[in-house]
């Protein structure tokens, strides 16, 4: 990277901010390398310029940072990562160095970390599935080539777990097509960086996979940097080496805090719950980054994964992620105390590009009616389940009771699946069918005769 003037009129540093005076032509957004009095170095990017001021955020911590002997370089070129098709298997870090101990990463292109927006005339509509043999998802909450489908959870419930049998399992219905796993992690443990690696070594996933790694005693300035390092090296696989490239990102709960880090530090009136007023902005960034191009057979889904505090939907974070996405899976604290595995809430989960990536030319004809059965079914279901509590089980009707033997079933053998279990589509639509036969003909009212002869009688 080309470096301008080197300044050492470093004039305060406090919190993640470092304040230079007597700047000349410092842009916006520019990365920066600060000096030490020992040599070592430490990047930054200058948030914001006002005169021959400049405000640098510093990613790697500014603890020990002595003003007075340290200096510091404004780069020509916004900060760049280097990509190539060897990073395939390797753990990286934000700025994409290896931190597995293995060789370093030797890459002959190099792309901007912020990307370039996908022009809108250049956008194709996203269709096709990508099954992710998790029989809840692929069933009901289809995540479709270019989507953007986040899971919202809670504290201490296993997303995580989710999100690692998604990452192994994610598979393409044609097996000519090239894919790729990106995985994403924020603020992790060790203990959960080292679950991550290993399960994906144990079962010779890691050809498959590139892991992009912020644990929680790294600087929380770097959580600004991962994802975007990590989505410019899904950018050169999908829109150059057309790969179908499935981005998972967790925690985007922890990226926000690092966000209103910054903010604060940098004393800007806050919004919402002390974020940043250009919080939509600022994960519309990321999210949209993801989808297809014209001309290109490489695509790019996302899968954010969010904690909700105190497990609130209307929190800023899910409340603006579900303005951006194209729908969600929402994580049930009642379904996981009750040891169902993954355990999602179907009812306020959706799809709403499901519709275009199944049905007769992607997974079989009667998909969309058995999907739209499945929710009606359980959703009457779970208010039977509600009168039966006050006016008991045995005073129900006959038809009331074998909607609640559907909702056991369903919950037992659909929703509930073991971990590291894969199960085809074909599979999926059958166990659902399975539970959907324990009903009266007569209330499955979504199918088509034909469809009901098949697969009912």
């Amino acid at each position: 990277m080309k470096y301008r003037k080197y300044y050492t009129s470093i004039k305060k540093v406090w919190g993640p901010l470092m304040i230079v005076e007597g700047v000349e032509d410092v842009p916006y957004g520019v990365f920066t390398s600060i000096v030490l009095p020992d040599g070592t170095e430490r990047k930054g990017q200058v948030l914001a310029v006002n005169g021959t001021e400049a405000v640098v955020q510093i990613f790697e911590g500014t603890g020990d940072i002595d003003t007075d002997h340290s200096g510091i370089h404004f780069s020509t070129e916004p900060f760049k990562v280097g990509v190539t098709e060897s990073m395939k298997g390797r753990i990286l870090d934000a700025y994409g160095k290896p931190r597995d101990g293995l060789k370093p990463i030797v890459a002959k292109t190099t792309r901007d970390i912020n990307g370039r927006p996908i022009n809108p005339y250049h956008r194709t509509y996203p269709h096709d599935f990508i099954q992710t043999g998790i029989s809840v998802i692929d069933g009901l909450i289809t995540l479709i080539r270019g989507q953007k489908l986040p899971i919202f959870s809670g504290a201490g419930l296993p997303h995580y777990d989710l999100a690692l049998e998604i990452a192994k399992n994610a598979r393409l219905k044609d097996d000519n097509e090239k894919m790729i796993v990106i995985f994403v992690a924020m603020g992790i443990k060790h203990d959960d960086a080292i679950k991550f690696y290993r399960s994906f070594e144990a079962d010779s996933k890691l050809d498959k996979v590139i892991l992009f790694f912020n644990l929680a005693d790294d600087p929380p300035m770097e959580r600004l940097i991962i994802p975007r390092t990590a989505l410019t090296t899904a950018e050169y696989f999908a829109f150059e080496k057309d790969y179908q490239v499935l981005v998972i990102m967790s925690d985007i709960t922890n990226y926000c805090e690092a966000l209103r880090e910054i903010s604060s530090a940098r004393e800007e009136v806050p919004s919402r719950k002390g974020y940043p007023g250009y919080l939509y902005s600022d994960l519309a960034s990321l999210y949209e980054r993801a989808g297809r191009m014209r001309g290109r057979k490489g695509s790019i889904s996302q899968i954010p994964i969010l904690t909700m505090p105190n497990d609130d939907i209307t929190h800023p974070i899910p409340d603006l992620t579900g303005y951006i996405t194209e729908g969600q899976i929402v994580i049930s604290r009642e379904l996981n105390h009750r040891g169902i595995f993954p355990p999602v809430d179907i009812l306020p989960s959706l799809s709403r590009l499901m519709k275009d990536g199944i049905g007769k030319e992607y997974t079989r004809a009667d998909h969309p009616h058995l999907a739209a059965q499945i929710y009606a079914a359980y959703s009457y279901s779970q208010d039977v389940k509600m009168i039966s509590t006050v006016i008991g089980e045995e005073e129900l009707s006959p038809t009331d009771r074998k909607y609640l033997e559907f909702s056991r079933i369903f919950e037992e053998k659909f929703l509930n699946q073991k971990r590291g279990a894969y199960h085809s589509m074909e599979k999926t639509l059958e166990i659902a069918w399975e539970a959907l036969k324990v009903l009266p003909r007569r209330e499955l009212s979504k199918f088509t005769k034909d469809e009901l002869d098949k697969y009912y009688d």
